[in-house]
């Protein structure tokens, strides 16, 4: 056994059984964390074997945490551990454990991404070239395409903020196209409904995908990262396109070789973005704007633009205990 398997054993609930096939399963301390119902049911599973390391799998709300000889302790594995109650100076040991170990390799095992090309919905269009086609049109600019503007003005954005595309198909007409690029090349998109209805989002995502990574110029000091598009586009920064930092997206953002920083939505999911950001060494700033600010683009809308960039990079902070004692105040 390895020493990340005996840890989770040693604190996992009394309650448990063993399968033939070496699962050992138990209540599941994930899922009250994860927006579902108690597990009551013994969905949680754990099992070891010398070549994959050690597994665990919630089968109620799909939460998954894994480690394998030769790497480093995962943020999902050190969430697991604190869930079961191991204590901070316990996980702390066990992850300079492995470091320490033999069997650790320093090269790092994981890869940067590749994406592949993907086309975007059929009949979309950058928005410059519709606005120009339906001026010449005797009926003028499609009702469709006069929102999608009109939407764009009640964000603080303009059409040349970013290479926005619009489509008139019915599933798009009232949805803004935003392209995702990896250089220069179209690997993806997300479309935004601009009136109310469900879905909000229509999105084709890659794994391991940082928005808006092409246009950080050769020779900034800083970069600001935040979880939507939007949000990125209105500060020129990049974006996750979600609250969870994916290992292979920190390792683009730290291939820019900058200083990080990251701003986070004021919500649950923001409280765990900050505590990856400490794991990573990144800075993290919380700027003191009113508590109606939820996130960046509303305070771009609230402040401008300049201004809110200004109080971003001007209330970063990296020291660890400061980001903690700000995060007290950031969230209530």
């Amino acid at each position: 056994m390895n020493i990340v398997y005996e840890t989770l054993l040693a604190y996992l609930p009394h309650k448990r059984k063993t399968t033939p096939s070496g699962w050992t399963s138990f209540n599941a301390p994930c899922c009250v964390h994860n927006g579902t119902g108690a597990d009551t049911r013994q969905r949680g599973g754990i099992i070891n074997n010398p070549q994959d390391g050690t597994s665990y799998h919630c089968f109620n709300c799909g939460f998954k945490a894994s480690w394998k000889p030769g790497r480093k302790i995962t943020y999902k594995m050190k969430r697991l551990m604190q869930w079961l109650n191991v204590p901070d100076d316990t996980i702390t040991k066990v992850s300079f454990a492995v470091l320490d170990s033999e069997k650790y390799d320093i090269e790092e095992t994981l890869q940067l991404p590749k994406f592949e090309i993907r086309q975007l919905p059929e009949g979309a269009k950058p928005l410059q070239e519709w606005a120009d086609y339906c001026a010449l049109e005797p009926g003028g600019v499609d009702e469709g395409l006069y929102n999608v503007f009109e939407y764009l003005k009640s964000r603080q954005l303009y059409f040349d903020d970013y290479d926005f595309h619009w489509s008139p198909l019915p599933q798009y007409k009232d949805r803004l196209i935003v392209p995702f690029y990896h250089n220069k090349l179209v690997v993806g998109h997300t479309a935004r409904k601009i009136k109310t209805g469900l879905p909000k989002y229509v999105s084709d995502q890659q794994p391991g995908y940082v928005f808006n990574l092409d246009n950080q110029k050769y020779g900034r000091v800083y970069t600001v990262v935040v979880e939507g598009p939007f949000d990125a586009i209105a500060v020129e920064g990049v974006a996750l396109l979600g609250s969870e930092i994916k290992d292979q997206q920190s390792m683009l953002i730290n291939s820019l070789n900058t200083k990080v920083i990251v701003v986070p939505d004021r919500d649950d999911a923001g409280k765990n973005m900050v505590k990856q950001a400490i794991d990573l060494k990144w800075g993290v700033s919380m700027p003191d704007w009113g508590q109606d600010i939820k996130d960046v683009n509303e305070a771009v809308q609230q402040y401008g633009k300049i201004y809110t960039l200004h109080s971003i990079v001007a209330n970063a902070e990296f020291n660890e205990l400061k980001i903690k004692l700000g995060a007290k105040k950031w969230f209530g």
